[in-house]
């Protein structure tokens, strides 16, 4: 009978917890860091990763920017708080935790917005076809910081001849969300209708499209940008010929042995940069993305349909233009997740611990407190890869592998703490 009691009463507690985590509340501030006072009457929202983004619970700040949702329950939720039309998100906190967001006031122009680095990947020359992937990293440096936002915010120019394909954009340290490209009535212009946020310490906004060119094994670029860039690259397999035009300040610039590189600094709007490629080939597998990732920066934000501000987008229906090259990644990242979370569930040396900001090894809090940060940061990669699997941007096979291998590290990490 004892042990029957005893059983009703775990049951019982189950479900009392199970209910109070349902029904966890989330709260925060929302901050206007442009003025650095409370974003008063700010809408906040709840939304569900994995309902489509709908919306799960709605509330507005107060005077001193607060605000307070109820999590109906356990699925994967974004906050997003809207400022002057515009939406910024941070993952929704768990109890006990504050979920702080910060907002910028919008403006069209922005003084300090740059492109940091153009790179135009040659991908492959195939059935008469010039496949063609072009990333921008855009920097927005403003002072005070603001968002750059309106119906035209990043402007693009393509070759004429150009078949545009999938376009992407992505916030500061977020994942990015395909778009529609907007025809600007001149053939080969566009635009992107998304912001461009403040930077993220070095992280800033990516814009990234894809295009095919007829080839019938040679091709002149006339590449153009409507802001200034610091950098303009062009990455092309080792087997086709580059030839930079006539006053084209294209260099080579070496950047592995198995592609070349080539690099303009200081391009400006208007003033056109002339290369020619010719030949045939295509980019080894896995340099691609790898290194325009590298060379234009890297960070599931984005303007939905006609919704402004970029919101969270519709989830990627097309393959990632890069995708065929990133196996080997998603495994090695993977194998990377178990090896380091071993590490770190390792009893740590007393009175001491990795500093992941500094990157030296100082006096810290105690083991409970990094098991905590250990646990977070496990159930942070869960959310992403669960958001991944929503988004359509894993493979079915790569998603069980990761979830298995993370939730093997959660378990160990649980048992720790």
């Amino acid at each position: 009978m004892k042990s029957t009691q005893l059983l009703f009463r775990a049951i019982a507690l189950s479900l009392l917890f199970a209910g109070a985590a349902a029904q966890a509340q989330v709260t925060g501030t929302v901050t206007n860091n442009t003025t650095g006072k409370p974003a008063a009457g700010d809408s906040v929202a709840l939304v569900d990763v994995r309902a489509g983004m709908n919306e799960a619970a709605k509330t507005t700040t107060d005077a001193r920017g607060r605000y307070s949702l109820t999590r109906p329950g356990q699925s994967s939720y974004l906050v997003r708080a809207t400022h002057q039309g515009a939406t910024y998100f941070i993952a929704a906190p768990e109890s006990n935790t504050q979920g702080d967001i910060a907002v910028y006031d919008v403006a069209a122009k922005v003084s300090g917005v740059v492109i940091d680095e153009d790179v135009i990947a040659i991908v492959e020359t195939e059935n008469g076809h010039l496949r063609v992937v072009e990333r921008f990293s855009v920097q927005n440096s403003s002072t005070p910081p603001r968002t750059q936002w309106s119906a035209r915010t990043f402007g693009i120019v393509a070759p004429a001849e150009a078949a545009m394909g999938a376009a992407e954009a992505q916030r500061p340290g977020g994942l990015p969300t395909t778009l529609k490209l907007d025809p600007e009535g001149v053939k080969g212009h566009y635009s992107f209708n998304f912001p461009i946020e403040p930077n993220q310490g070095d992280k800033g906004t990516m814009f990234q499209i894809e295009y095919e060119l007829p080839y019938s094994g040679k091709f002149t670029f006339h590449p153009q940008v409507t802001i200034p860039a610091k950098a303009m690259w062009v990455m092309l397999p080792k087997s086709m010929n580059f030839a930079a035009g006539s006053g084209s300040a294209f260099q080579s610039a070496p950047q592995d042995p198995g592609f070349q590189t080539y690099v303009a600094q200081n391009a400006a709007p208007g003033k056109a940069l002339e290369f020619t490629v010719s030949g045939v080939g295509s980019l080894p597998h896995g340099d691609e993305g790898e290194q325009s990732g590298q060379q234009a920066g890297n960070g599931s934000q984005g303007a939905a349909g006609a919704q402004p501000g970029g919101g969270i987008g519709s989830p990627i229906g097309t393959p990632d233009p890069l995708s065929r090259y990133k196996v080997w990644i998603l495994a090695a990242l993977a194998l990377l997740l178990a090896a380091s979370a071993a590490f770190l569930l390792r009893k740590p040396a007393q009175g001491a611990a990795f500093n992941a900001n500094a990157g030296t090894a100082k006096a810290s809090a105690a083991p409970d407190a990094k098991n905590a940060v250990l646990l977070n940061a496990l159930k942070e990669e869960l959310f992403a890869l669960e958001s991944e699997k929503v988004a359509g941007r894993i493979a079915p096979d790569e998603y069980a592998k990761q979830k298995a291998a993370l939730e093997s590290v959660l378990k160990r990490a649980l048992k720790k703490g």
